[in-house]
């Protein structure tokens, strides 16, 4: 599972791009395939795209070029085939108002269908992104003013949507009314603003947080004056609880919370509710960690990082064949032998998705000589797939949309099996079913649009 991307926005500070990038680096977890920043000097918007990390896209030589004091920024994780350099972000074009750039971070689920009334009245499309729409909206709008065609543009759109648009002048920042995926407002050391999809791209850049962009809320960001706020949509949280679960880095705060304790808290409930004996635990680097934390302190049973990550191994695509499969594993985690050898481990993980990777740490640890080893999951297993902007594998490879616990459990080769529940997973995050402030769509197939 992939978040799908993230987007930054700088406002009134001198090198907006350079903060920019700095963000994207941050933010570099939650899209690796492409990265893009437009800039703004007051009269023209400038813009390079590329696919690749941040660091091989820009180069100072470059960033010199994206001139101005206000940019938006956007990293992009794209499915399988979707190569092309103009399906990267951010969206730019020429319209009759002048000229703008979008970043999103989202799904659209009635892009098609708007998509198909554009086409019907003429409109052009060169990507297949569901952002291209927002374009052709607002360029389309009888509407005099830009806030006005935004939000024209926003109210004919349906699904999750975290937005920064870029004008010559002006910078717009937007979340749908469920608020699915995050966005963070801070102050820049300078008194320039900056949004963006986690807080740990403030940090990077010395800004202070000020508070979320509210779901349904819309952020004016003009020269001279404070944000000013409208309120689009009645808001109606929904927040992603996968961000909690895995996308979001543990030093970020999303939807309001610190992601390090909110995992710490499941590791903890999950000790509670499924406990098991044993003599360590370890964790599956490095989604597994802050939850094995959780599950140590609350069960008393010592930790150990049992199993040593390589962060210098990439993708590989060389012949998909199991000894193949099996040897990148190990040429990305090694057991600690010393520690595993003759124990009872727990194994720590945050999820499982298609139980592959789980099966072959399971083989892994066993041949280094550990006695038993019991999984545990700290989130619900994964069922449905997502639709607000994810990229989640179709049901038919969903191991746990497929198969019983004990099914899974004999398939990855532990000698037990357990998940977190969803009632404990709300109480880590504090909420609550009764409170239904989260997205769970993904565990339970309860869609919100």
């Amino acid at each position: 599972m992939n978040e799908k991307c993230a987007v930054v926005g700088i406002y009134g500070c001198e090198d907006a791009s350079k903060l920019a990038y700095f963000s994207l680096h941050a933010l570099q977890h939650r899209g690796q395939e492409a990265a893009g920043i437009s800039s703004s000097d007051g009269t023209k918007l400038h813009t390079i795209k590329k696919r690749g990390l941040v660091m091989r896209v820009f180069d100072e030589e470059k960033l010199n070029t994206l001139s101005g004091t206000s940019a938006v920024g956007h990293t992009r994780y794209s499915t399988a085939g979707d190569d092309s350099i103009l399906d990267a972000q951010p969206v730019f074009a020429r319209y009759d108002l002048g000229e703008m750039a979008i970043v999103h971070n989202g799904n659209l689920t009635n892009a098609e269908e708007v998509r198909n009334a554009l086409i019907k009245k003429g409109a052009i499309f060169q990507t297949f992104m569901d952002t291209e729409n927002l374009i052709h909206l607002i360029a389309k709008s009888s509407k005099d003013k830009l806030l006005d065609r935004i939000i024209d543009a926003v109210q004919r759109i349906e699904g999750a949507f975290s937005l920064v648009f870029l004008s010559r002048t002006k910078m717009f920042a937007m979340r749908d009314r469920f608020g699915f995926r995050p966005l963070s407002l801070g102050r820049l050391p300078n008194g320039g603003y900056i949004v963006a999809s986690e807080t740990c791209a403030f940090d990077l850049v010395s800004a202070t947080y000020i508070r979320d962009v509210e779901p349904g809320e819309l952020l004016i960001f003009e020269e001279g004056k404070e944000p000013i706020s409208i309120k689009v949509y009645e808001p109606t949280p929904k927040h992603c609880i996968f961000e909690y679960v895995y996308f979001a880095r543990p030093d970020s705060s999303v939807f309001g919370q610190s992601v390090y304790k909110t995992r710490k808290n499941m590791g903890k409930e999950l000790s509670r509710v499924e406990p098991v004996e044993a003599d360590i635990i370890i964790p599956v680097p490095d989604g597994g960690v802050p939850a094995a934390i959780g599950y140590s302190q609350e069960s008393g049973i010592p930790y150990e990082m049992g199993i040593m990550r390589n962060h210098y191994i990439g993708r590989t695509f060389i012949e998909p064949t199991q000894e193949m499969r099996d040897l990148k594993v190990k040429m990305k985690l090694s057991p600690m032998i010393e520690i595993i050898k003759d124990k009872k481990v727990i194994v720590v993980d945050d999820s499982i998705v298609r139980g592959t990777t789980s099966r072959r740490i399971i083989r892994m640890l066993k041949e280094a000589g550990a006695k038993e080893v019991h999984m545990r999951i700290s989130s619900p297993p994964t069922t449905d797939p997502c639709f607000y902007g994810v990229d989640t594998p179709s049901k038919d490879k969903l191991i746990a949309a497929n198969k019983t616990i004990q099914e899974i459990c004999d398939y990855i080769e532990a000698d037990s099996l357990a998940y977190l529940n969803e009632e404990s997973l709300l109480r880590s995050v504090n909420s609550s079913v009764e409170e239904e402030k989260y997205c769970t769509a993904c565990f339970t197939g309860k869609y919100i649009v």
